[in-house]
């Protein structure tokens, strides 16, 4: 009898340790299926978050990009007819199909892209910086008003402030833009032949001579964000009450068409 009560007891005792352990896993998958949707939510906010931030540099610089793609041959054109009176002193300006059509003539279709490379380089850090950080500025100062819309002051401020950052960072794109058009109009005797205008200007003349004229690209740059975006952001609302637009999800078509033409305007 006292062997048959022991091995009753070891027999029960066996069991509960394996109830106990039993309960411990359970318990422990438990714990961490409850514990998952919170971290995916989290992991998901973090992720909707920065692709929020995110956005208005990528779609900004995006679309600067596309646009000067399209727009190059035109401004090379521009340049071209501001410095011809300085290399032809005397002679009449030729007009822009004129120019166009000479540079095609002599030096074939691709001429009129010479510099895109940097044209394309200038619109990936300036374009970007300009459209995105007035975005994010003005995103940050809305959620500081309470959600409410800011007012033009401070829409110009923000413009001013995005644009003179964006200038600083794309300077030396722009110098080496306007040297890579202007080589192409001096004689074939004189031309430098930029391939890397960064790294010869640079060995040339010092890094200093990538920021000439930042002062008054300074200007440049802020008058034209306050210009382009700030009236924008201000046409926009004005647009939208009169085509009774509530751009629950942003502005409607018609809305960002209208406010792009009174901006421009």
């Amino acid at each position: 009898m006292p062997m048959t009560n022991q091995k009753e007891e070891e027999n029960t005792g066996k069991g509960d340790r394996r109830r106990r352990c039993r309960y411990l896993l359970q318990a422990s998958l438990l714990t961490t299926t409850s514990q998952a949707p919170a971290l995916d939510l989290t992991m998901s906010k973090d992720q909707g978050g920065f692709a929020k931030a995110a956005q208005p540099f990528v779609c900004g610089g995006s679309a600067a990009t596309f646009a000067s793609c399209i727009i190059h041959p035109i401004d090379l054109a521009k340049v071209r007819m501001q410095l011809y009176g300085q290399l032809n002193p005397g002679k009449p300006v030729p007009s822009f199909p004129t120019l166009l059509g000479n540079m095609i003539k002599s030096d074939g279709v691709l001429s009129i892209y010479k510099g895109v490379d940097a044209a394309i380089g200038r619109q990936m850090v300036y374009g970007t910086a300009r459209i995105g950080l007035h975005r994010t500025f003005s995103d940050i100062l809305v959620e500081r008003n309470d959600g409410k819309p800011i007012n033009f002051l401070t829409k110009t401020l923000s413009g001013m402030a995005s644009g003179s950052i964006a200038v600083c960072i794309g300077t030396p794109f722009d110098i080496a833009l306007v040297r890579l058009q202007a080589d192409s109009m001096a004689p074939v005797a004189e031309r430098r032949n930029y391939k890397h205008a960064f790294i010869r200007t640079t060995k040339e003349e010092g890094i200093g001579a990538l920021y000439k004229g930042l002062a008054p690209n300074i200007l440049r740059g802020m008058s034209m964000n306050v210009g382009m975006l700030a009236c924008y952001d201000q046409a926009k609302e004005i647009v939208a009450k009169v085509l009774n637009d509530p751009m629950t999800d942003g502005p409607t078509l018609p809305t960002k068409i209208g406010s792009s033409a009174i901006a421009v305007s």
